[in-house]
């Protein structure tokens, strides 16, 4: 009865987005049909009627006490001198409002835009905000921006201020989680030297955070992900830079390391699409990985999640976002909690963060022949 309540709602909700006011100038609604897969949770807007005009770019971390709080840049338009990253708080089952954490007066003493936040724990328990200021995120006349962190120790209700990454090149993570791998911290990085030379690299820590050193660039993309295989095998994928997109050649990558970081192959395709725009993956605890990205090689919409066992052939498991749906749905980010539950959210047409939930026990890989349904 809850769920048949819940479809009524998000039916509602969604006619009244679409024809009072427009399709792209209020979020979108989650799709009421996501409810009736099995294996979907929950699915919801964080937040409505923010402080602010545009919103981006999230990281969601779970907190010890079983809730989530997710981080995303925000301000009137990304770039703009008022962009601060914000946070939401997720605690028994509701969202709070959202709060200002970061600005660029609290470090730089003026006001400059905030871009990319990533959340992350290492094992020694306190809670890291990575984030990119000063500077713009593709390199312009020797500017360019600049890595830093703060940090909580009480489940990110406050946070120390902001310290800037070293050396000087490093960005930290760029958009996507760094993952363990034993007691190695590798986190997933990439620098934009034009918008066509984009080049991977990544960031390796064998002090949980403390210390970090780099690894070659990798020409061709950027914002990976890191996914972690039993037999010790590291993959990455992520987004291809805008001249492919421009073409309708837009594709997710992959690149492989055997050595636990420290070297990776070449970029070559995955065969799947990418509009240039940001992906996000995970490793589940079975040994099993999705990809959350835009199944498109133009557009920021549909949003799909998709399953692979062995990162060569990955299969559709759910349509996020439906491609009738006009505007952006894009940079995911995704998670598995302490009890299983993953959870996965994302930009929605920059006016708010979405949040769906899902049990990944009940996802069934049905191998058929790759994405012809979505095609």
């Amino acid at each position: 009865m809850e769920k048949i309540n819940i479809l009524i709602m998000l039916c509602a909700l969604s006619c009244a987005s679409l024809d009072i006011f427009g399709k792209e100038k209020t979020p979108l609604p989650p799709d009421p049909s996501l409810l009736k897969n099995d294996f979907v949770v929950s699915a919801e807007n964080i937040f409505e009627n923010p402080p602010f005009n545009e919103c981006h770019a999230s990281t969601i971390l779970e907190t010890k006490d079983g809730g989530l709080i997710v981080a995303y840049f925000a301000g009137t338009k990304e770039g703009n001198d008022d962009v601060c990253i914000w946070l939401s708080r997720q605690k028994d089952g509701k969202w709070l409002e959202p709060r200002k954490i970061i600005s660029s007066e609290d470090s730089l003493g003026k006001r400059v835009a905030c871009w990319n936040p990533v959340l992350f724990r290492p094992k020694t328990g306190e809670i890291i905000l990575f984030f990119k200021q000063n500077g713009p995120c593709t390199m312009k006349n020797g500017e360019y921006w600049e890595g830093w962190q703060s940090v909580s120790t009480d489940e990110g209700e406050t946070w120390s201020k902001p310290t800037r990454l070293v050396p000087n090149d490093n960005l930290g993570p760029i958009k996507n989680k760094p993952v363990y791998v034993g007691d190695r911290v590798i986190a997933p990085s990439s620098d934009e030297f034009s918008p066509s030379d984009w080049r991977v690299f990544f960031l390796i820590s064998d002090d949980h955070c403390k210390t970090w050193k780099r690894t070659q660039h990798i020409p061709g993309g950027i914002q990976p992900s890191i996914l972690v295989y039993p037999d010790g095998r590291l993959q990455a994928v992520g987004r291809t830079p805008p001249h492919l997109a421009k073409k309708g050649q837009g594709y997710i990558y992959e690149t492989w390391s055997l050595d636990n970081g420290q070297t990776w192959s070449p970029l070559s395709t995955t065969g799947l699409p990418n509009p240039c725009s940001a992906t996000d993956a995970l490793t589940l605890m079975d040994g099993r990985q999705l990809l959350v990205y835009n199944h498109s090689n133009k557009k920021r919409t549909p949003l799909n999640l998709a399953i692979s066992d062995n990162g060569a052939n990955w299969y559709p498991v759910l349509t996020i976002v439906d491609k009738k749906n006009e505007g952006e749905f894009s940079y995911p980010a995704i998670i598995q909690r302490s009890d299983g539950t993953v959870d996965i959210t994302y930009t929605n047409r920059r006016k708010c963060i979405s949040h769906v939930s899902i049990d990944p026990t009940k996802i069934h890989m049905q191998k058929k022949p790759m994405f012809h349904e979505w095609k």
